[in-house]
């Protein structure tokens, strides 16, 4: 039956109008996802009004290019010159930079469009066959599971820490003291804003993540501009070869497979699926201490998780009508503009519409692996510009897009004094991404814990007397002491732990 009617849903999106939106909205969101600043939220946004007049899958076809674009696009910029294009790509720089400087950026291209494509298409995939199912999973999710969930995301601290696990719990609980600034929760009463109303929401997540990555950048390359050595990159492949594809095939499908779980919870996010999906990697691996020096698989883990996110994500709209991340907020607010309210009852009176929107969303993956692969060799240019061009540009796009968030010079000046935090960090060998997660994480933590202690009259077994969130802090425990224990065992074959 379900065969049947994604048949008949292929059959109703393949006109040449409804396959040039799609084009259009992929070749869009790749130029929009690889701009440091303007994310898939921002491009669909953007986008919504020009599909007033246009049919349902023409207008679906366009938006959904956008998101599956977009979030691929982000890795191409994390790659090249390390300023990830959207959030979800943060993680994918720190195996797909070090791979550019070792003069291997087609490498690091051409498995970041392939996982980007398995990742999107297995999203969809599961978003046509299972979406009911798991969405009555992610409808049980309260309080207490999605505190247990952001405990586990912060587990991955120790995975992301580099070679010093003090450094980077230091890092993350530096993060978790950033994300305190703004209004309280519960509250509502303002903390650590110094009197500014620009603080009053806390530092804005896309300048941070623009000086963290970016702007550090800048100010370390500027420094060593002259002693610099330029790499070279040739791009002499458009697929991965079949080395890569044996060393990443497993952690593809792990990870394909978490992005569409964690995409499915509203509220988490693609940025939050990659580090999961990136740790899991991680962790698994026979070589973990060798992640962030340029490990193929640490790229196709980050891209093929946030890629799934984005059929993850439409689970919980379509079937429920609750948007699971802020694009699929927009796209319902699309659905409702073409006269269509998600939830159970779209299944019931608008069959063809839905399995219109998964075709759509298959094609707009195979779509995107097209105009990424043949695309690889134009990207990979961008690393061929003289350092003394590419430097001020990247100054002057991370300025844009700090600004362009909220239209606030404010912003520029928060993305530069994280630019110059970042710098040092990186000077001293302090890990930033611990602090990208626990800004991303923490605020979800802190909410959540105190609306269970409220729900709860103070009773914090309310944790641990559910059986999803038991597990959460289970796997959160897990990865702790399975990370520690890798760690320590490496060090010591090392011969760089401590002596016995």
């Amino acid at each position: 039956m379900q065969v049947e009617l994604l048949i008949k849903g292929f059959i109703s999106v393949l006109h040449w109008q409804t396959l040039l939106m799609i084009f259009l909205g992929v070749t869009g969101g790749i130029m929009i996802g690889s701009l440091p600043g303007l994310t898939a939220t921002m491009g669909v946004a953007l986008l919504v009004p020009f599909t007033f007049g246009l049919p349902i899958n023409q207008a679906m076809g366009m938006l959904l290019g956008i998101f599956s674009g977009a979030i691929y696009g982000g890795s191409i910029s994390a790659i090249l010159i390390r300023t990830p294009g959207t959030p979800a790509a943060a993680a994918t720089l720190m195996d797909g930079y070090p791979l550019s400087v070792k003069g291997e950026a087609g490498r690091a291209l051409s498995m970041s469009v392939f996982a980007s494509f398995v990742g999107g298409f297995t999203g969809a995939l599961i978003m046509t066959f299972l979406s009911p199912q798991i969405s009555k999973v992610a409808l049980k999710f309260g309080t207490p599971e999605y505190f247990s969930l952001a405990v586990f995301g912060l587990s991955i601290i120790i995975s992301v820490s580099g070679n010093s696990v003090i450094k980077g719990i230091i890092a993350g609980l530096f993060g978790l003291l950033v994300a305190t600034i703004g209004f309280d929760p519960i509250s509502g009463f303002p903390r650590f804003t110094f009197g500014s109303m620009d603080l009053f929401e806390g530092p804005a997540f896309i300048p941070t993540l623009i000086g963290l990555f970016a702007f550090s950048e800048v100010f370390k390359g500027v420094e060593t501009i002259i002693k610099q050595q330029k790499f070279e990159n040739k791009i002499n492949r458009f697929l991965p070869s079949l080395k890569d594809l044996k060393l990443s095939w497993r952690a593809i499908v792990k990870s394909s497979i978490i992005g569409t779980f964690i995409g499915s919870i509203p509220g988490a996010g693609s940025d939050i699926a990659a580090f999961v999906g990136y740790s899991e990697a991680k962790r698994t691996s026979k070589y973990p201490e060798k992640f962030g020096t340029g490990v193929i698989e640490g790229v196709a883990a980050a891209e093929s998780a946030n890629n799934a996110c984005t059929g993850g994500a439409m689970i919980p709209m379509l079937s429920l009508g609750v948007p699971g991340d802020a694009v699929t907020a927009i796209l319902l607010g699309a659905f409702v503009i073409q006269g269509l309210q998600p939830g159970p009852l779209l299944y019931k009176d608008h069959m063809d519409v839905v399995y219109g929107v998964f075709a759509a969303m298959m094609l707009a993956n195979v779509m995107m692996f097209f105009v990424g692969t043949l695309g690889g060799k134009l990207f990979a240019k961008v690393i061929s510009i003289d350092r003394n061009i590419l430097l001020p540009v990247i100054f002057v796009l991370s300025i844009v897009g700090s600004y362009s968030m909220r239209n606030s010079m404010f912003d520029v000046w928060v993305a530069l004094v994280f630019g110059v935090l970042g710098y040092f960090l990186q000077r001293y060998d302090f890990p930033v991404s611990p602090i990208l997660l626990a800004l991303i994480l923490g605020p979800m933590a802190e909410s959540n814990l105190r609306r269970s202690l409220v729900i709860s009259s103070g009773n914090p077994a309310i944790l641990i007397t559910r059986p999803i969130s038991v597990l959460f802090l289970v796997l959160a425990v897990l990865s702790l002491v399975t990370s520690v224990l890798r760690q320590r065992r490496y060090s010591r074959n090392d011969g760089s732990g401590p002596s016995e």
